[in-house]
């Protein structure tokens, strides 16, 4: 055994070339973290007024940008030349921030599930949602054909129709989901969404929990299994400052300030969008429209045209981060930074679940050399 942590496990066969280093990034964790709760000792987040109070003197430091430059910082302290790093998820934007602000010191940069630098923060709602709206409807066409008495009906449509009355039902009563926790209509999205970021290996899982929940007004399958696998529980008091760190980054990356009009309408997409997600996910339009400072850019800025090859894995059945989103990435990085690796798999994240990706990415780590240009890993999508 290595003694890593267990979510760091995956890495284990790349200790013989690379020592391992991980961090908080700033206003998280143990950074200095941000505080948005009802006392300044409150890890919760209880909105924007309550960051400007406990912690509106560090609220103009965080951000992608920042932390990028802390990395720099880490790196040179580390004695390293160049930077090597592997981000997933939000990782991939300040993998590729830190690119665009110190391409000369990249070394083998793995962006994997990557965000699209392209879309501002609305624009990312929608594709987000409309991504996790299409897994749930392949998880739910699977369920009709696998999966005897399957909780969501014989396909998609009528799994849409039995999901609107679950959400009614739980926004009328909340469904007890342990540990003194209820489970709502929108934690019930949420839950849900966390169970499709496995990929198919969460299908029979979500599958199990939702008949708990539909026949026997049981919530804690579905609410315990997203807790396990790390569901961002966007809705609930989080154990630590996750939520208040990640309004923070979010609000000061992003310059938009939308008015009332504008959210309202906003609002009104996501909602159309995504018949089982759409109402859950539609609040976040609100997320920085009265945060207390302004946003960097409405973009991300990532071209980083000198650098070194940069490889960035994207999931064609992502439902966080859709997979247009990596393909957007690898070409604002710049001709010949960016190298797009595609895998045909379920969920959020391909490594090291899919071996041809896992095989493709340690050669890249180990050696600097990237797959051919239009390299597809073959998957549960295949």
């Amino acid at each position: 055994m290595s003694g890593l942590p267990e979510h760091l496990n995956q890495y284990e066969p790349l200790l013989d070339r690379y020592d391992l280093v991980s961090f908080d990034p700033r206003g998280v964790g143990a950074t200095i973290p941000v505080r948005c709760g009802k006392t300044a000792d409150d890890t919760g987040y209880d909105g924007a007024d309550a960051c400007a109070e406990h912690s509106g003197a560090l609220l103009p430091y965080i951000g992608t940008s920042h932390t990028a430059r802390d990395l720099d910082l880490m790196r040179y302290l580390l004695g390293d030349e160049r930077l090597h790093y592997f981000g997933v998820s939000y990782g991939t934007a300040l993998g590729a921030v830190y690119a665009h602000l110190h391409p000369s010191h990249v070394g083998r940069l793995v962006l994997e599930a990557s965000v699209d630098p392209t879309e501002d923060l609305d624009e990312g709602q929608v594709s987000q949602v409309k991504a996790v709206q299409a897994a749930f409807d392949r998880f739910a066409a699977h369920c009709a054909a696998r999966i005897r008495h399957c909780p969501t009906g014989d396909g998609p449509e009528e799994a849409a129709r039995r999901m609107a009355r679950l959400a009614d039902r739980l926004e009328k009563k909340p469904a007890p989901a342990g540990a003194g926790r209820n489970l709502d209509a929108d934690h019930l999205a949420y839950a849900v969404s966390g169970h499709l970021d496995l990929g198919t290996d969460g299908w029979a899982p979500l599958a199990k929990a939702l008949t708990a929940l539909i026949d026997h007004n049981d919530g804690r399958p579905l609410s315990e299994g997203a807790d396990h696998i790390g569901s961002a529980d966007r809705a609930a008091t989080p154990r630590d400052n996750s939520r208040a760190a990640q309004t923070a980054i979010t609000c000061a990356d992003s310059s938009l300030r939308p008015g009332f009009e504008r959210l309202d309408r906003d609002e009104a997409r996501i909602k159309a969008a995504s018949p089982v997600f759409g109402a859950a996910w539609s609040t976040g339009v609100y997320r920085c429209y009265d945060w207390p400072f302004d946003g960097e850019r409405t973009t991300l800025q990532v071209n980083a045209d000198s650098a070194a090859p940069v490889l960035v894995v994207g999931g064609t059945g992502d439902p966080t981060t859709p997979y247009p989103g990596a393909r957007h990435m690898a070409r604002a990085l710049g001709d010949g930074v960016g190298v797009l690796l595609t895998a045909e798999e379920e969920g959020h994240g391909t490594y090291p679940q899919n071996r041809c990706v896992t095989e493709t990415v340690d050669h890249y780590l180990r050696t600097g050399r990237t797959p051919a240009p239009g390299t597809v890993c073959r998957g549960s999508m295949s």
